[in-house]
């Protein structure tokens, strides 16, 4: 599958309460209230999805991923996704990066290219 242009330029509105749920499960309703409207507000900005990866020390998952494949399938037939929201880690305190919304979106963007730079947005 080749490489391409595939993201739109900002998150889908789902996306954001799919955050929160996911949030919920690490903070508590304030931090997570913080965090989605911090993400909401957030500018975006560009990272490789192998470093995305890395920092968030998630392995990555197979092209026959039932979620990777749909997105893989998306891009296939020129529809864009969505990109990414994030919550920074902390070296200092060995936190890794959290990734609120757009997993499976890194895994299919590795797997057409893993230089090519995922829109994210970072809090």
């Amino acid at each position: 599958m080749p490489a391409r242009e595939h993201w739109k330029d900002e998150p889908d509105e789902h996306d954001f309460p799919a955050a929160a749920d996911f949030l919920s499960l690490v903070l508590g309703p304030r931090e997570v209230e913080d965090k989605v409207n911090a993400l909401r507000k957030a500018s975006l900005v560009h990272r490789k999805a192998k470093d995305l990866l890395r920092a968030s020390r998630l392995e990555l998952l197979p092209a026959d991923n039932v979620h990777v494949k749909k997105d893989l399938g998306k891009v296939d037939r020129g529809q864009q996704l969505s990109p990414v929201l994030l919550v920074r880690g902390s070296l200092a305190a060995d936190s890794p990066l959290t990734v609120a919304d757009g997993y499976h979106r890194i895994c299919a963007s590795y797997h057409l290219d893993e230089d090519a730079d995922i829109p994210c947005r970072i809090v």
